[in-house]
């Protein structure tokens, strides 16, 4: 987050980076799809900790669901849109389980 930022601001953007779950919705079927989302403060006491502060995953049930989310979801565009001057960077790993 951009050094300005206070907590209460820092708390907000994380809820609704969580709330997109039930907002984000199909334009088929006009229901949810994002399958989990969590979320959370680093705290790791390894001495091996990264640059990032705050951490989420988001699952999905298919690519064609994510490839929407991305590029199409107004929910998901909306809120991307919000972060502008509040953080200050982002860092994105996608993976799909079990393939190594």
């Amino acid at each position: 987050f951009e050094e300005h930022i206070q907590q209460a601001e820092i708390e907000d953007v994380c809820h609704r980076m969580l709330e997109l779950r039930e907002k984000c919705v199909s334009k088929k079927t006009g229901e949810a799809y994002i399958i989990s989302s969590k979320g959370g403060r680093q705290n790791s006491p390894e001495d091996a900790a990264v640059k990032y502060i705050h951490g989420f995953i988001v699952e999905f049930s298919s690519e064609e669901d994510r490839k929407y989310y991305l590029e199409e979801d107004p929910a998901h565009l909306a809120f991307v849109k919000s972060l502008e001057g509040v953080v200050k960077e982002a860092g994105i790993f996608d993976f799909t389980p079990g393939v190594f």
